[in-house]
């Protein structure tokens, strides 16, 4: 047993430096790029106990509540909101890494448009929670690689799935002058191996667990890019397999947007010995994800009533697409003619049949192929973000 603020810290070792420094800098910034430089060593934690106060028990345990709750309430109408959760945990997950795109450019980008660069990789970014939840009964090295490359191999094939051969750092024109310096290459397999040990186990509260793993992951940085987005993939991955969801992903991370600054020093001290900052902030994010999930879920419903009452009686295939609308606000003609097992002329017509009630909305073309939007639901989506982006700046 350990005390929270006694968790084991980072070390720290030299390693040799021979890179020229960057042609243009100054004499002082070439002198500071040169030379061996310190690298962190992060404690191996696959035996340890992470140790909490009461108050911060307590927290957990309410959050916890909670997100089961949630879950529970969806109960069997969840698989239109698990699309939409999902995809707004992948969205607030890329805004913490700075990538925007509003709704609208996000389903379409899911698609296959690619005019916006940061829709095309929160797109990638949803496509690797999938993969996340579908990995989540059997979270080792290598599926957190194929996480990882399902995330990246749309924009990066070179790095995608793999681990990292090269020293990185956060920040700063070198090892030397960067604000944290992850463990040197050849230590990421065995910690990640630790890590893996550490998420395997069944005796630590799920939260708790997921809120150490993230930062533990976060620590080591065993990728060269995409760590974050990884990192906050494998909470929920943890979460769905330590049974707190069934049914839907709790958009954690719109949590964490509400105040970046407290998230990421919170990852700084868990790095000094502290695990309750990180711990804390998990659990205070999980409340608000959950309650913004609840307002999400209430507008989604809202915005299916109002189609009902705009087309009054309709025919089933009109039926069915606006069943499908919720979970795909971005459609074409030829998906709704897949999901209702109608024709392709009768999936057109019941698609401009709710345009014409000003349900569907024209988006142009993707690839060559018409689309359409639900603006009632991409505003719900819109919503969402705004309320998880009203972020405390310091």
């Amino acid at each position: 047993m350990t005390d929270s603020r006694t968790w084991p810290p980072i070390s720290y070792e030299e390693r040799p430096w021979s890179t020229e420094p960057a042609a243009g800098g100054s004499r002082r910034q070439r002198l500071m790029a040169r030379g061996p430089y310190l690298a962190a060593v992060p404690a191996g934690i696959a035996g340890i106990e992470p140790v909490i106060g009461s108050r911060t028990q307590a927290l957990v345990e309410a959050a916890t509540v909670e997100m089961v709750r949630f879950d529970a309430e969806l109960g069997q109408d969840s698989a239109p909101f698990a699309a939409l959760l999902l995809r707004s945990e992948s969205a607030s997950s890329s805004q913490i890494e700075n990538l925007t795109a509003g709704a609208r450019k996000i389903v379409l980008a899911q698609l296959g448009d690619r005019s916006s660069i940061n829709a095309s990789l929160i797109a990638s970014n949803v496509e690797a929670m999938q993969a996340a939840i579908a990995l989540s009964e059997d979270l080792t090295v290598d599926n957190i690689g194929a996480m990882h490359h399902t995330l990246l191999s749309s924009t990066d094939q070179v790095i995608a799935g793999e681990y990292r051969n090269s020293q990185v750092w956060i920040r700063g024109n070198s090892p030397h002058s960067a604000e944290f310096v992850p463990p040197h290459h050849e230590r990421v397999m065995d910690a990640m191996q630790d890590l893996v040990e550490f998420m395997q186990r069944d005796d630590i509260p799920a939260l708790i667990q997921a809120a150490v793993a993230h930062a533990q992951f976060e620590t080591i940085h065993p990728f060269a890019d995409g760590n974050g987005r990884t990192g906050r993939a494998i909470v929920s991955a943890l979460l769905r397999a330590k049974g707190v969801t069934e049914r839907v992903t709790i958009p954690v991370s719109s949590g964490l947007l509400t105040d970046t600054r407290l998230y990421f020093d919170a990852l700084g001290a868990y790095r000094q010995g502290d695990v309750l900052p990180i711990v804390e902030r998990f659990a205070e994010s999980a409340m608000f994800a959950v309650d913004n999930g609840r307002l999400l879920a209430a507008d989604i419903r809202a915005a299916v009533l109002g189609f009902r009452a705009s087309v009054g009686t309709a025919q089933e295939s009109i039926r069915k697409i606006m069943e499908l609308l919720p979970r795909e606000p971005a459609i074409t003609a030829e998906m709704a003619a897949e999901y209702t097992g109608v024709s392709p002329a009768t999936a057109y017509r019941a698609v401009q049949r709710l345009e014409a009630v000003g349900i569907l909305t024209p988006a142009g073309k993707v690839r060559g192929v018409s689309a359409w939007i639900a603006g009632d639901i991409i505003a719900a989506l819109d919503d969402f973000a705004a309320r998880a982006g009203r972020r405390t700046r310091h």
